[in-house]
């Protein structure tokens, strides 16, 4: 049995615990957390809940460590801290600053002997790969992105910080026009405008300046500004009947040429997801199965999905795979 710990029992961490109970092969034996242990129900009966300050002591107790945090203020410095003690494996997801975080959990890594593995959930992960795939097969081409329709968590979180903001939701959509014409393989110059648009849900506080929230929100840098965005306002018992759950999903596709360029191709890999975090989860879990494996062997360092082979994803065999799935 491959001995699973849990860092941050958030959505993502209640996800990975679901997962772990799918398989098999692998069992749960701490979960660890900023808050009050004592205050923590999780669902496996018997397995304790610790602190995260207590996390080293328990090093020889686990084989690999899922860090279920945040991409902005927790993994930067959590994945680096804990593959001095344990395989470790995390779902940094900040594109721009991946290069970098790999390069410190690398180092660490390699001085402690373990295995870290980064970035891997559906985008950056899955998606990556597929993106990866498309270009060696299809060398002249081009790479096309669609994400949702789903919820954008940070995007949420943004509308909330808004001033007269009690609660929201954001949802991002493909543009279906433009969806269209990459699936013809029509090869579009496409701005971030025409790719998605952003739809948002929000619960006003009690006489706030409507207008001005709206305005707020569509003006918004980074975020809002460069998108078709539409505001809804609702009350608190919508937003929790019709947009409490976390679902996603997107679209990567490669379109390209071969022969004399006569021929044309076109490579789509989706995704819809009833639940970002579970899904995630999953991913997540199948990677620390090759975590383990791995650094059985003897390796050391930091990978990415580039790196790990399919076949340490799965509790299979190598000849059940070839049996049953080649």
């Amino acid at each position: 049995m491959i001995r699973v710990g849990i860092l941050g029992y958030g959505n993502l961490g209640r996800g990975v615990e679901y997962s772990i109970r799918q398989n098999s092969d692998m069992c749960l034996k701490a979960v660890f957390t900023r808050r009050d242990p004592a205050s923590l129900k999780i669902m496996t009966e018997g397995v304790p809940v610790y602190s995260v300050n207590e996390a080293a002591a328990h090093k020889d107790e686990i084989d690999v460590l899922i860090l279920c945090g945040g991409s902005a203020n927790d993994l930067p410095t959590q994945t680096p801290e804990y593959v001095k003690y344990f395989n470790v494996v995390d779902s940094f997801d900040t594109h721009a600053r991946i290069p970098e975080h790999f390069a410190d959990v690398d180092k660490a890594a390699k001085e402690s002997g373990k295995i870290g593995v980064i970035s891997v959930g559906w985008d950056p992960g899955l998606f990556s790969l597929m993106r990866m795939y498309g270009n060696a097969v299809l060398p002249e081409g081009s790479d096309y992105t669609f994400w949702g329709k789903g919820v954008s968590q940070g995007h949420s979180d943004a509308i909330r910080r808004v001033k007269g903001v009690k609660n929201g939701k954001q949802y991002t959509i493909p543009v279906e026009s433009a969806l269209e014409k990459v699936r013809n393989g029509e090869n579009p110059v496409l701005t971030t405008r025409e790719k998605h648009t952003r739809e948002c849900f929000v619960v006003a506080e009690e006489g706030a300046d409507l207008a001005q929230i709206e305005h707020d929100i569509k003006t918004m840098p980074n975020y809002f500004s460069d998108y078709d965005t539409t505001v809804h306002f609702i009350t608190e018992e919508e937003l929790e009947k019709n947009h409490s759950g976390i679902p996603h999903g997107g679209f990567v596709i490669r379109t390209g040429k071969t022969g004399n360029g006569d021929n044309k191709h076109v490579m789509e890999f989706s995704l819809k997801l009833d639940s970002n975090p579970e899904f995630t989860a999953g991913v997540l879990v199948a990677f620390a199965r090759a975590a383990y494996k791995l650094n059985a062997e003897g390796a050391s360092g930091c990978k990415t999905i580039f790196d790990v082979a399919p076949a340490y994803l799965c509790h299979q065999t190598p000849d059940e795979l070839r049996a049953h799935m080649l």
